[in-house]
């Protein structure tokens, strides 16, 4: 069973830094492909980026690109989101998932597996 378990999600003031983790301390993630997702306040879940499970092959929202790297450490189990120049809309709760398949996966329904997400909130 995977059990995801992201952190690393604060306070932060706009044009700041956070770096989301996501690992799995039970089993290796180096068959998985790994999105992180976000969720605003009243508002529904959405993909932001993914990643596939060798790392060759990554995607992002156009509303992140430029501003976020998703990366990922097959050996610590870890799966990375450094989010720079961050934005009041980026606030939200920030999930990831895995799914044990090869490609990138940007749809919610293609995941298996959830984390129980980290809150992010950008503000002044």
């Amino acid at each position: 069973q995977v059990q995801l378990a992201e952190s690393g999600g604060r306070l932060v003031q706009p044009g700041g830094s956070l770096r989301l983790s996501c690992v799995d301390s039970g089993r290796s993630l180096s068959t998985y492909a790994m999105g992180w997702f976000r969720q605003a306040p009243g508002k529904d879940r959405t993909y932001v980026s993914a990643i596939s499970a060798s790392g060759v092959l990554i995607d992002y929202e156009d509303s992140v690109k430029g501003r976020f790297t998703i990366s990922r450490d097959n050996a610590r189990n870890t799966v990375y989101l450094q989010m720079n120049s961050l934005k009041p809309e980026d606030t939200g709760v920030y999930y990831c998932a895995a799914v044990q398949r090869s490609g990138i996966w940007l749809m919610e329904s293609s995941y298996d597996y959830w984390g129980q997400g980290t809150q992010v909130t950008v503000s002044s």
